[in-house]
């Protein structure tokens, strides 16, 4: 539900200058049929080792990643950590989230070229 979320939010999303992308613990090829499967545009990334949702602590004692959504600044500085996903609108949350933020819209002249 929240990647069909993220992928029905896809325009909503696009029209600030970031760099979306999910993470899980499943392998490359269980994330890359997923992906297929629900028509994503955006990468899936393979953690199987449950390294990378260890460094960022979102490894939760059932030995899964939380469902949480981090921010990151173009500069790398962590802006916000969202803890509370729904995963049925989790696509509209990231969107407001962005606004909120202030995160930068991309040019008009680039959201056109996309559409």
């Amino acid at each position: 539900m929240e990647c069909s979320s993220l992928r029905d939010s896809e325009t909503a999303i696009g029209e600030y200058d970031v760099a979306l992308f999910a993470a899980s613990c499943d392998d490359a090829e269980t994330n890359t049929a997923f992906a297929k499967k629900l028509e994503v545009h955006y990468p899936i990334l393979a953690d199987p080792k449950k390294e990378a949702a260890t460094a960022m602590g979102v490894l939760s004692e059932r030995g899964y990643a939380n469902r949480w959504t981090i921010y990151v600044g173009k500069d790398g500085k962590l802006l916000a950590i969202d803890k509370e996903v729904n995963v049925r609108e989790h696509g509209v949350q990231i969107a407001t989230k962005l606004a909120e933020l202030g995160v930068a819209k991309k040019k008009e002249k680039e959201q056109k070229k996309e559409a």
